[in-house]
């Protein structure tokens, strides 16, 4: 493929739709999930990469070696580019890549080339009310489209992207609802994407909204694992704008265990649980 044009993208996935398409030039994927677990706002640091080699080992039991090829090894090509003229970020709108995408940006501003040009693409949906779609759902001769109407992203587009950053590694509610993420036009769903990080700080009762909302599911009758976590994702689809995979839903199944009981590999609310909900 050709070297005048990198594309970074969000995962393997739209990678391989890429790749069949007509669209020239290499290619990066972004392999981390940068929606959980501990930050730090210099993105590549040393000190970003222990904190994130610590969570995986402790979350997932994955070893610094295989964290490194997976994830560092690839990441780490974003630090010199200066080889291309174009540089391409594909990235939906949604939390989990929307937050991708501000380490990505601070990441390349602080690695900035002055004659590479920075384009943002991204699908913007048509009605409201419809569900966003991601990549994969398109076909090559949709990326094509798509691609035509990437945005440009200046230095100043990169610097407020990585302000932003900042902003949610610091993780202050109140900075985070004063601060306009709207500032910038080139960003269009940052805004929505963060009011919706706010509803996973917790409310009066302990619980952010994603816990509330499985003991909700466990209530209405739906009990195993497998369940629960296919009706959070059609959930998310319909009403949210999380981006979650499987994983990340796993895991808030499995803080919740003061709130429930396993019998027979079905989950029901405890005492506690019912209380919590007002059931």
């Amino acid at each position: 493929m050709s070297n005048n044009t990198i594309h970074i993208l969000n995962n393997d996935a739209t990678a391989q739709i890429l790749e069949k398409s007509e669209i020239k030039g290499d290619i990066i994927v972004w392999r981390e999930m940068l929606c959980e677990g501990a930050l730090h706002k210099n993105v590549g640091s040393d000190e970003f990469w222990k904190k994130r080699y610590a969570y995986f080992k402790k979350k997932f039991n994955i070893e610094p070696i295989k964290y490194y090829d997976t994830t560092i090894r690839e990441i780490k090509k974003v630090e010199d580019l200066s080889n291309y003229n174009e540089v391409v970020l594909w990235f939906e709108c949604n939390l989990f890549q929307q937050l991708n995408l501000l380490a990505l940006c601070t990441y390349l501003v602080t690695n900035y080339v002055k004659k590479t040009t920075y384009f943002l693409v991204y699908f913007e949906k048509e009605n409201e009310k419809e569900p966003v779609q991601p990549f994969t759902n398109f076909s090559t001769i949709n990326f094509k489209s798509i691609f035509k109407n990437k945005i440009r992203l200046s230095k100043a587009s990169l610097l407020f992207a990585k302000e932003s950053w900042e902003m949610y590694v610091e993780n202050d509610i109140d900075k985070l609802q004063k601060f306009n993420f709207n500032k910038n036009s080139k960003f269009k769903c940052l805004q929505k994407t963060i009011n919706q990080h706010l509803l996973r700080f917790p409310n009066e009762k302990g619980l952010n909204q994603i816990e509330y909302k499985i003991l909700r599911i466990v209530n209405s009758g739906i009990f195993t694992e497998k369940q629960i976590i296919r009706t959070l994702l059609i959930w998310q689809q319909k009403e949210t704008v999380y981006g979650f995979g499987e994983l990340q839903y796993f895991n808030y199944l499995k803080q919740l265990k003061k709130y429930v009981e396993i019998k027979e590999s079905k989950i029901y609310l405890n005492k506690k649980g019912r209380e919590v909900i007002g059931v």
